[in-house]
């Protein structure tokens, strides 16, 4: 325990931090404070170092310049005395796959000298959710208990400040709620928390914000923190970073007299695992041109459902079709007339810019001077001329995933198949990706999409939303909120998700 009065003093103290890669520049000039007790988040686009800034407070990372403090210790001179007050969720890694819920928990708990018994009263509200799960291993829980029980790792000796680097990215709504109703209770609790994310929703729950911008993007020493403040303050003055317009939707072309009008056609598809039916007869058909949203929380079937429709498994009964191809007979021909983008796999990060564009374009079949002249103009409609060379796991995120869009669409397919491509990504980069989409559709190309982003729901034509395995609901973002009497796409999801009966694990 601190000595009476020390809780007067800053929970973190920040002063002129600065950290180079080297010739880039994650940091620069930070200087912030964080109250003990507080609920404090980190915001701002892709690159701006917020993980960065975790790593040094984490004492991962040594910084290059200025100082800093975590309950009082220097994060240079006292790395062990901070580590055993601090927990941590990092952004990508958190959890040992192939360990069971118990054996990571016990894990964690062994590396900080302690056992589960004696930190359980803390954990128990998050961990008692995931018990019945104890011997399962982690990598098959979904999304959201993935989260609980990494923050139940991260708390589990006690920590005085407790770091999560955007907790809730692939999580549902219901799931990201959940969560942080949880946080509130820790800090209610007396510990420190600093969460980045990118969820409007998430930055309003915190009591100050700091926001930081790419020092790459701002004149030569300005501070990478443009400003400190409550939540309404913060969104109020970046507001076109947070609350940008809606991307501008252009008109289709002319349908062919011959196009079919049905790209995806579903009846009656089941799949299932044993006893257990991931997909439990759902039917329905998107057409040409449409952007159809696929919805559903963690563990409801709709990646079981996508990857039927891409060719990548197999229905246990009912029929479909995918631009004409049965997905039972002939899924080979399906993938060679769709483009995917998948949420953990679409590029070659140790290869450029260019390379993953050549490796692409020639699976797609295209020859090499398609793929040289289509090379250029997409670069040139990205505004990535400049990073054609650059390898591509030193882009930022949302770069990333604009090139994977395009890279997915390359070849002119007639539908691209997107599994949740914005994760992760700040507002104001997604509504530049949603851009993309809209622009692609206006060609012809089919878009459809899964997302936990509601205010994307909102950008579609028309949406599903499973529940259990099953199609509860199918309509246009106005229809639906009508049909159930409703404000928004998300109080429609939470509605029919909590209608749930089923374990997602």
């Amino acid at each position: 325990m601190k000595e009476e009065g020390a809780s007067m003093q800053p929970a973190i103290e920040i002063s002129h931090l600065s950290k180079n890669y080297g010739s880039r520049q994650a940091l620069r000039d930070v200087s912030l404070s964080v109250k003990p007790g507080e609920l404090f988040g980190l915001i701002g686009p892709d690159g701006a170092g917020k993980t960065t800034l975790f790593r040094i407070l984490a004492t991962l990372l040594l910084p290059d310049a200025g100082t800093a403090t975590v309950d009082g210790f220097d994060v240079v001179r006292q790395m062990t005395q901070i580590r055993s007050r601090l927990g941590y969720m990092p952004g990508k890694f958190s959890l040992y796959q192939d360990l069971s819920v118990q054996e990571n928990l016990e894990f964690f708990a062994t590396l900080f000298g302690t056992t589960i018994d004696e930190g359980y009263d803390l954990i128990k509200p998050i961990y008692s959710q995931i018990e019945p799960f104890r011997n399962r291993k982690a990598g098959a829980l979904s999304g959201g208990m993935k989260q609980k029980l990494a923050l139940s790792c991260a708390l589990v000796h006690q920590p005085r400040v407790l770091f999560l680097d955007e907790p809730t990215t692939g999580v549902d709504p219901v799931s990201r709620r959940e969560l942080w109703e949880m946080l509130i209770n820790l800090k209610e609790k007396g510990i420190t928390i600093v969460a980045a994310t990118p969820y409007l929703n998430e930055v309003r729950m915190c009591e100050r914000v700091a926001y930081l911008s790419s020092p790459d993007e701002e004149a030569k020493n300005q501070s990478s923190v443009k400003g400190i403040g409550t939540p309404d303050e913060l969104i109020t003055r970046f507001k076109g970073v947070f609350n940008p317009a809606p991307p501008s939707k252009a008109p289709t072309g002319p349908e062919e007299p011959s196009a079919p009008q049905n790209v995806i056609e579903v009846s009656h598809l089941v799949k299932a695992f044993g006893s257990f039916r991931a997909v439990d007869d759902i039917s329905f058909t998107v057409r040409r041109g449409e952007i159809f949203g696929f919805l559903g929380a963690n563990g409801a079937g709709k990646t079981t459902a996508m990857h039927m429709l891409t060719g990548l498994n197999q229905p246990t009964s009912g029929r479909g079709s995918v631009m004409g191809f049965d997905i039972s007979r002939e899924y080979e021909q399906i993938k060679k007339h769709i483009g995917y983008m998948s949420q953990k796999f679409s590029l070659y990060e140790d290869l450029t810019v260019a390379e993953n564009i050549r490796l692409f374009g020639g699976i797609y079949g295209m020859d090499e001077q398609e793929i040289k002249a289509k090379t250029d103009s997409m670069l040139a409609y990205l505004g990535m001329e400049g990073q054609r060379d650059s390898i591509v796991r030193k882009l930022p995120l949302g770069w990333k995933q604009k090139l994977a869009f395009s890279v997915s669409i390359f070849h002119e397919p007639g539908i691209v198949f997107l599994d949740e491509p914005t994760g992760g990504v700040d507002p104001a980069t997604r509504k530049q990706f949603w851009q993309l989409i809209y622009d692609a559709a206006a060609r012809g190309i089919t878009v459809f999409v899964t997302t936990h982003y509601m205010d994307e729901a909102e950008y579609c034509d028309r949406i599903s939303i499973m529940v259990d395995g099953k199609i509860s609901a199918m309509g246009s973002p106005e229809e639906l909120k009508q049909q159930f009497a409703l404000p928004d796409m998300e109080a429609v999801f939470t509605y029919l998700a909590r209608q749930a009966t089923r374990k997602s694990d």
